[in-house]
């Protein structure tokens, strides 16, 4: 039987520039991947109302008035923000004396999640040590308004208009430049509407 003679194997400089070709591509990708802003995640959620959840407040902070600690109804009627947080979150601690300095200097109301705690003392005993900023605390352990709002760290902060949607999130620990230059000029706006 006679070999075909129109198919040759491919030659060997074509299989020397495979590799190189391949490298090529991956060193654009991510190329073009450290370009970009790593706090600037896209949210689904931007835009959209707050899901519906209620959270219990953190261990001593129970209030006989109130059947929830957090809950959606809160984040309607005024601008507020809202800080996740954790007492197992490094960057929290970095964060917490700006948040601290906000709450004496600013009338913007700070709700937070105490997310994924483990022992239900460690939020509480926490906001005793380094100082308590927000106006409601809940109690979040298995994410389950971490989930409705997106949260995929801590820290991050949410500002949340007087309709209870979701404007803007950020992501990292919130400082006088974040403040100053995006999150307070937009509560701003967002009160005039």
């Amino acid at each position: 039987m006679p070999l075909d003679q129109t198919r040759q194997p491919p030659p060997k400089r074509l299989l020397f520039l495979l590799p190189v070709a391949v490298f090529g591509v991956l060193a654009v990708y991510f190329a073009v991947g450290l370009t970009k802003d790593s706090r600037r995640l896209e949210s689904v959620l931007i835009n959209t109302p707050a899901a519906d959840f209620q959270l219990p407040a953190i261990k001593g902070r129970a209030n006989p008035d109130r059947e929830w600690g957090l809950e959606t109804a809160d984040f309607k009627g005024e601008v507020t923000l809202l800080n996740v947080f954790g007492s197992w979150c490094i960057a929290c601690q970095v964060e917490h004396p700006f948040l601290m300095q906000l709450k004496q200097t600013s009338d913007v109301p700070i709700h937070a999640i105490d997310w994924r705690e483990e022992d239900l003392d460690a939020g509480p005993n926490w906001l005793k040590h380094y100082g308590d900023p927000y106006a409601l605390v809940g109690d979040d352990p298995v994410s389950k308004a971490a989930i409705a709002f997106g949260v995929t760290g801590a820290p991050e902060t949410f500002i949340v208009d007087k309709q209870g949607v979701i404007r803007y999130r950020h992501i990292g620990p919130m400082n006088a430049e974040v403040w100053d230059d995006t999150i307070y000029p937009l509560v701003q706006e967002l009160r005039k509407q």
